[in-house]
């Protein structure tokens, strides 16, 4: 079809308005389920401590009559020490951008700050998990905080070559094999022998796909409506308790952590905190930092099947 003789197109005009939407659309992800679930607290060093203690093996034996008292040696408790570690983002913008009529920003710098706070969040999340030790620190060495996998031990299942032996050292990782529900209810079983109740389940994306395949799955009957197909658990009912399966991209893909949250904390030393940095010209930098650390009040709480495949 021929066009119109003539006729004023938008490939000659040269003073149409762009349009430009006010909606900015980020989809990087965000959740920080570990450090969200476990607790809060502060601290007034870099160094902080706490105690665990353990009650005496369980006897069935009895007394004589008349028995003369053979008396027990008492036990210490453990001191556990982990530190506390520095972590920051800044964001830098020129005056005349910040005073700029942005589209979907009222203020470059805020919107800045608000996408530095999210990856700093991130940044935490993927130090509190990971199998990174614990360092004191130095003048030229960065002092960090002991993750998640560093302190558990005793709940454990790796594969081979793997080991592991906490208070905060770092494991040393083994063959990766096939998550199962095998090994799932093994962890759980050693959990449940040595007092430990976890609830919470931290998996990477692979392994969150294969709990929802498990067996105990195909005996199942549940009625979702006509055009919805259920295919996840979300909840894993054991004979040990129940474990609330939650996938996260911030958690080392092949570990399966076994989390009770009360029996964990985020330690601050220094809370989120914005600090305005000298101007040396005509932009504006600000930096957002925080220092904490992470308590595992009793490693036995928790379990962590290590090594798993990713793919």
């Amino acid at each position: 079809m021929a066009k119109v003789t003539n006729a004023f197109d938008t490939y000659t005009a040269t003073s149409d308005r762009e349009q430009l939407s006010d909606i900015i659309y980020n989809i990087s992800p965000m959740s920080t389920p570990f450090m969200s679930s476990i607790g809060k607290t502060n601290v007034r060093n870099v160094q902080f401590d706490w105690q665990t203690e353990a009650l005496p093996s369980p006897s069935g034996t009895g007394q004589l009559e008349g028995f003369e008292l053979s008396r027990a040696a008492s036990t210490a408790t453990v001191r556990e020490i982990n530190y506390c570690q520095i972590s920051s983002r800044d964001a830098t913008v020129t005056n005349t951008q910040d005073a700029s009529d942005a589209a979907g920003k009222k203020s470059e710098m805020a919107h800045q700050l608000a996408i530095m706070a999210k990856a700093l969040k991130r940044d935490m999340e993927t130090a509190l998990c990971s199998k990174v030790a614990k360092n004191a620190g130095a003048a030229a060495t960065v002092r960090q905080t002991g993750g998640f996998e560093t302190w558990t031990e005793t709940n454990v299942s790796r594969g081979t070559n793997g080991a592991g032996a906490g208070n905060g050292a770092a494991p040393t990782d083994g063959t990766a094999r096939a998550f199962s529900e095998t090994i799932l209810k093994a962890v759980q079983q050693l959990c449940f022998a040595n007092g430990g109740e976890p609830s919470m389940l931290v998996v990477g994306p692979h392994v969150k796909g294969v709990v929802s395949g498990f067996s105990g799955r195909t005996s199942v009957t549940q009625t979702v409506d006509a055009n919805t197909v259920e295919a996840s658990v979300a909840i894993y009912a054991g004979d040990f308790g129940e474990l609330k399966v939650v996938p996260s991209n911030f958690s080392r893909a092949r570990s399966a952590l076994f989390v009770d949250p009360n029996y964990a904390k985020t330690c601050f030393l220094r809370d989120f905190d914005t600090i305005d940095i000298a101007t040396i010209g005509d932009a504006i930098t600000k930096m957002l930092v925080v220092e904490f650390g992470l308590e595992v009040s009793n490693e036995k709480a928790h379990g962590i099947a290590a090594d798993l495949s990713t793919s």
